[in-house]
């Protein structure tokens, strides 16, 4: 999950690491037709600025293993460098999700960088494959379809009939995968995404890559720079996962995110009370308040579901300190209005895409064992009781129904050297991909320097100049922020 910098983001089979795999450089890539964009990818970009952007597709190969068969095309944006003859290269973005939309970062480019690197780089941001405006898998062919089968699905199902609703929603759903997804549904695999990753690099004029990645974006640069160490130039991974547990042990690894989230709760909750009068909250036992609330709706006592509060907490747990503290006496307001809203339309097209299960499934190793997510969701509970059960009740449930398998997925090894070293940025208290996992992402990369960023929140860039600053020179002159340092937040949460 990713936090879009100022908008509105315990039975497993342990799975070997596979063969090393370097690839060979790819071929050069027809140069992109580069033309006007369309005007709903622009919604961020003020008109005055709007010369500035082109977009293009590029054409790849469904599967990789037949270069010459089946091609699919990639939608990209680009922004051009302000200053065009100091310009050094591209920089190529991802923003996460799976499946978040990958034009986004590049036109809201001072959200992320300082504004050197938009001035000397051509932004480049595409959809990956599956997600948005390059080819997007779907589930369903109508939007009602969709809204009706997701209505039976409870986030946090507590009660005996949530439960069996939303297995049996999730049953559903992967059996509309599979009827109506067609061809790419098998080829979602990050690895897939790294190898259109490197014909991108080749298409845009780029002897090697700068990448920026956020979140899941981190597990595409760490498998891209694997595949393809030599043609590394510079690679910024923020808010990093850990390649090897998310690949070999998907199980594991979503534990290990309920109960990093639930971390992020606890220390907010204890910088809460240490702030006295600055949080609204901090008279008495915040823990033990937020824990009464929280099972007060457990237990179907609230003007709000359980699954809404939970899910409003762990948005706003990712967005701190760019969203502020946290408002528990707002968040039933704004759940309400929430849970009233609606815009279905009968009949429509489906407006969205499912790249984010055909992603996590490809690259996860889960059980198919539907039956084991219930109990399972009950022992993470114990541990994380506001996080747990909504994880399990996320990526296990639905890849335990996912109807097919990858064709090419990358598990390891992890430790090609690359012509640069890759900088790891790691948030003590990001919920989402907790600090452990950046540590390990370092440790396992072959060439890689880890900044600690002292702060709350999912990803940093944008939001620390200290982190800001050692990118603008990791970027522009290749300098690596000193072993040690440790970068503060622009604003901390009260």
């Amino acid at each position: 999950m990713l936090r879009l910098p100022t908008i509105a983001l315990l039975v497993a089979t342990l799975i070997g690491s596979a063969v090393p795999a370097v690839a060979s450089p790819a071929k050069p890539a027809d140069p992109v037709a580069w033309g006007p964009c369309p005007e709903d990818a622009l919604t961020y970009v003020p008109p005055e600025h709007r010369f500035r952007y082109s977009c293009g597709t590029l054409a790849v190969p469904l599967d990789h293993a037949k270069p010459s068969g089946a091609k699919i095309d990639l939608m990209l944006l680009r922004r051009a460098a302000s200053k065009p003859a100091e310009r050094i290269g591209s920089v190529l973005i991802n923003p996460g999700g799976p499946g978040a939309d990958g034009l986004l970062l590049a036109t809201i480019p001072n959200a992320l960088f300082p504004s050197s690197v938009p001035e000397r780089f051509d932004l480049v941001g595409f959809d990956p494959r599956g997600v948005g405006r390059s080819n997007p898998l779907k589930c369903f062919t109508t939007q009602e379809s969709a809204d009706a089968l997701r209505a039976r699905m409870t986030p946090v199902p507590v009660t005996t009939a949530q439960i069996k609703s939303t297995m049996d929603a999730y049953a559903e759903y992967g059996r509309g995968c599979g009827k109506v997804g067609g061809p790419i549904i098998e080829h979602m695999s990050t690895e897939d995404t790294a190898r259109d990753m490197d014909l991108i690099r080749a298409a845009v004029g780029d002897q090697k890559l700068t990448y920026v990645g956020l979140s899941y974006g981190t597990l595409l640069g760490a498998t891209y720079a694997n595949l393809f160490p030599g043609k590394v130039r510079a690679m910024i991974l923020d808010g990093a996962v850990d390649p090897s547990l998310r690949t070999n042990d998907g199980l594991r690894y979503d534990r290990e995110r309920a109960l990093a989230f639930e971390h992020a709760l606890s220390a907010f909750l204890k910088r809460c009370k240490e702030e006295g009068p600055k949080c609204a909250f901090s008279e008495g036992d915040p823990r033990a308040k937020f824990d009464a609330i929280r099972e007060r709706l457990r237990n179907g006592g609230g003007p709000i579901t359980l699954s809404q509060f939970v899910a409003k907490v762990g948005d706003a747990l990712e967005k701190i300190p760019l969203s502020g503290p946290v408002d528990l006496a707002k968040l039933a307001t704004e759940l309400q209005q929430l849970s009233t809203a609606s815009d279905r339309t009968t009949d429509a097209p489906y407006k969205g895409h499912d790249a984010f299960y055909g992603v996590n499934c490809s690259d996860k190793p889960l059980p198919r064992t539907p039956s084991l997510v219930p109990t399972t969701a009950t022992a993470w509970e114990r541990d994380a009781p506001t996080f747990g059960r909504r994880q399990a009740f996320h990526d296990f449930v639905g890849c335990a129904h996912w109807p097919v398998s990858a064709k090419k997925v990358y598990r390891g090894p992890w430790n090609a050297k690359t012509a640069a070293t890759v900088l790891v940025i790691g948030i003590y208290h990001d919920p989402a991909t907790s600090y452990t996992f950046s540590k390990r992402m370092a440790a396992q990369l072959g060439n890689a320097r880890l900044l600690d960023v002292d702060a709350f929140g999912h990803t940093s860039l944008g939001s620390s100049a200290c982190v800001d600053s050692a990118a603008e020179k990791y970027l522009t002159k290749g300098e690596l922020p000193a072993a040690g340092l440790v970068c503060k937040p622009n604003r901390q949460p009260f």
